[in-house]
């Protein structure tokens, strides 16, 4: 068996089906095919540790997320690649995040 062929690939979510999920996710956008939100943090020691804290439920759900880091601010977005879109993987992913930056004191949107 070819090692490069995924199992079970993730299938692409629909506009509508994306819209719904958005819907508990308020502080996510959705931009071209990828979903981001940018959080603010005190300070950049601040913005690394909240960066760190994404490592691990990241390899969990083997999805990575791209990372911008400017100072305090940190710009997350998530897209499935092999799918070409937003699929579950990346809605699962936001929740983690959202979840972990709501620990963080003075974090912001």
């Amino acid at each position: 068996m070819n090692s490069t062929v995924k199992a079970n690939p993730v299938p692409k979510l629909s506009d509508s089906q994306i819209q719904q999920q958005l819907i508990r996710l308020p502080d996510w956008t959705q931009q071209n095919q990828q979903l981001q939100r940018t959080f603010i943090l005190k300070n950049f020691v601040e913005a690394i540790a909240f960066v760190n804290q994404l490592v691990e439920p990241s390899e969990q759900l083997q999805h990575h997320p791209d990372l911008l880091i400017n100072y305090n601010r940190v710009t997350v977005t998530l897209s499935t690649h092999d799918a070409g879109g937003i699929t579950q993987k990346d809605f699962d992913l936001a929740n983690i995040i959202s979840q972990i930056a709501e620990t963080r004191t003075g974090t912001q949107k």
